[in-house]
């Protein structure tokens, strides 16, 4: 019965014109949302379980590894200095590439061109505690992201992407997001998918969790055929969400439902 309810609101909610994008005044973090337990959470460092995976990062930020026997504080010093801001800015253009790299792509690169060591799998505890721990040193700070010019034509396309109806449910990320936002689904608050805390512990998974991952957990839901880790798709819908969120305070490790 659950799952039927919510297959007619996501119908109906396909059938509705697309609204334009939320005005920067109404932008809201999935914080906003969550129950006052939740918010408890995040906002309690002994609490909050995304705060285990930072510590493994800081453990790793200062570890030797790979062919060069090299930790990422032989070149970067005190991340609590030079990782400030950083994770505001991803995803970055990176010109040897000639596209955006989010910053779990660029830890991997980090490894493979520096360390000469092995990429961290996607989703492996050792790269999202990494990342975390990057991150973690630009909570609080305004993201950035998406103003080198460079990266105009990968932002067009991932407002594309998210605009784009795809699936058997014929829905765009657009349809929950930017139409139906602050409404319910099954009973589940809909926010309007703000990338705010990422990684994040999401109480769903009992774990930290990547925007990559929670977007393939969307596309799968509407019934499409979710991209590959680290595929351009989902660096460009990154990259776009994270342009969307221009301002806003980086919240990470967050924690959500």
């Amino acid at each position: 019965m659950k799952f039927a309810v919510c297959i007619a609101l996501l119908t109906a909610m396909s059938g509705a014109a697309l609204a334009t994008e939320i005005p920067l005044a109404e932008r809201r973090s999935g914080y906003s949302f969550m129950s006052a337990d939740t918010k408890a959470m995040q906002d309690e460092d002994t609490a909050n379980p995304g705060m285990l995976f930072v510590l493994d990062g800081e453990a790793l930020w200062t570890r030797k590894a790979g062919g060069a026997d090299k930790a990422c504080a032989d070149c970067h010093g005190d991340a609590g200095v030079s990782m400030k801001g950083v994770a505001a800015h991803y995803p970055a253009f990176e010109k040897t590439l000639g596209k955006p790299i989010d910053l779990e792509g660029r830890i991997n690169l980090c490894r493979t061109n520096h360390q000469q060591a092995s990429p961290f799998a996607y989703e492996s505890r050792e790269l999202l505690a990494l990342s975390a721990y990057v991150a973690q040193q630009s909570r609080g700070m305004p993201i950035a992201a998406g103003t080198d010019p460079e990266l105009a034509p990968f932002v067009d396309k991932g407002r594309e992407l998210f605009m784009q109806r795809q699936g058997q449910l014929n829905l765009a990320c657009a349809n929950c997001h930017d139409d139906n936002w602050d409404k319910k689904l099954a009973g589940s608050a809909i926010t309007q998918g703000q990338p705010t805390g990422y990684p994040l512990y999401r109480l769903e998974w009992q774990s930290l969790g990547s925007l990559q991952r929670r977007l393939r957990a969307c596309i799968t839901g509407i019934r499409a055929q979710a991209y590959d880790y680290g595929s351009p798709e989902l660096v460009e819908l990154e990259l776009y969400l994270m342009t969307r969120a221009h301002g806003m305070p980086i919240e990470t490790p967050a924690v959500r439902p």
